[in-house]
């Protein structure tokens, strides 16, 4: 008759089970991932399968029993780093968001918003339109394989039993607030460069010929170059995107 021993046990569950918790609070906090038309069984098969394949890059981790005094610690270790890899990631679709904010402000399309039951939060047309293509260029270019390479790598960065508090110390995830502003300027720029000539046009025309209704004017010749702005500028979307991808996953890669 086979026996096994509880330390041969631990031997076998403990390489596994640490990296599915990582990867499942990945899957709880990041986009796409974390879309309620994902149903949560296949969440977690799927954060077991990946932790199951990642074995064979993965360097040689600690044996944490489940009764042992480091597991709770262990556990929360996992989970935090695991939520801010997603929180990074969600760093890319809101700094795009931002940047379909400003655009949609200078358009006058501020006052169309909506409320978004994906973000539980009221956002505009021009905003939601950004994430909706921000997220297929994710897709398109390959991000979620590299989110899982970040992950994959989290390890050698943040070996399992070290403190989640150092962890977090040395993300520096503070920062990233200030990647959301600049790189959401950063793509929104051209846009209200080209609105902002506009109006200054107009405000001559108003000046030229106060007879002619400024106003009545305005709004469809803004929102025209604006629709026509997007259209030019849409393409150029990869370059910001990837750079916020490299940023992000640069934190947990060792980047």
């Amino acid at each position: 008759m086979m026996t096994f021993t509880e330390a041969q046990i631990m031997a076998w569950v403990s390489p596994v089970f640490w990296p599915f918790l990582r990867v499942l609070a990945v899957f709880s906090s990041a986009p796409i991932f974390s879309a309620r038309s994902v149903p949560v069984r296949t969440r977690v098969a799927l954060a077991f399968l990946i932790a199951f394949c990642a074995q064979a890059g993965l360097s040689d981790q600690p044996v944490v029993g489940f009764n042992d005094a480091q597991a709770l610690p262990v556990a929360v270790q996992q989970v935090v780093i695991g939520l801010a890899i997603g929180l990074a990631v969600r760093i890319v679709f809101a700094a795009v968001e931002v940047a379909g904010e400003l655009i949609g402000l200078q358009m006058g399309l501020n006052l169309a918003g909506f409320f978004d039951p994906a973000t539980n939060s009221q956002t505009s047309a021009v905003g939601r339109f950004f994430g909706n293509m921000t997220m297929l260029l994710f897709v398109v270019i390959n991000g979620h394989l590299l989110v899982l390479q970040a992950v994959v790598a989290s390890f050698d960065t943040f070996p399992v039993g070290t403190g989640a508090l150092e962890a977090v110390a040395r993300m520096r995830l503070h920062e990233l607030g200030t990647v959301v502003f600049r790189y959401g300027l950063w793509i929104a720029l051209p846009m209200i460069g080209m609105l902002l000539f506009l109006n200054i046009i107009l405000g001559f025309v108003s000046r030229v010929a106060p007879q002619m209704n400024a106003f009545a004017i305005g709004f469809p010749l803004t929102l025209s170059v604006g629709l026509v702005g997007i259209a030019a500028t849409l393409p150029m979307l990869e370059v910001p995107v990837v750079a916020l991808l490299k940023v992000a996953t640069d934190l947990f890669m060792g980047g």
